[in-house]
């Protein structure tokens, strides 16, 4: 399956190696992932914030489902799920670490079923998380 990854780049970066640990793990099921952390896709020429843009949307059209790393504030990924739920429909995988008091009230409060937020305290129960909602979207 083709799966967008999503998280801060310039933003808060606090919990980006989170989603380098979730990035590894999805590979490591023999998912594709397509995110800018990604080495595969790590473009060795500076892009513009257009060329970006037009690369990110252009990931996230072809991929199934999007993970998002939304620990950190980031207007990017706030962004990227709202584009993914309401242009694009597909279901979105939010997850955020269990030491954060808070996440975007615009995250908390969306009600689009495509939307799963959980919370994870390491990365074993990033995998667990995982593993659950891909057995779900299966079943459907």
């Amino acid at each position: 399956m083709i799966i967008y990854c999503a998280g801060p780049i310039r933003g808060d970066v606090t919990h980006q190696k989170s989603l380098t640990k979730i990035i590894e793990y999805v590979e490591s099921l023999g998912h594709t992932v397509l995110t800018e952390l990604s080495g595969k896709f790590h473009s060795t020429i500076p892009l513009t914030d257009m060329q970006t843009y037009k690369r990110d949307l252009k990931w996230i059209d072809g991929s199934k489902i999007m993970i998002a790393e939304i620990s950190g504030p980031s207007l990017g990924v706030g962004f990227e799920i709202a584009y993914a739920i309401f242009q694009r429909k597909l279901p979105v995988l939010a997850i955020y670490n269990s030491e954060v008091q808070h996440i975007s009230a615009m995250i908390a409060g969306c009600d689009s079923p495509l939307l799963t937020i959980e919370k994870y305290r390491d990365e074993e129960d990033m995998k667990k998380i995982f593993k659950v909602y891909i057995s779900k979207l299966s079943q459907k």
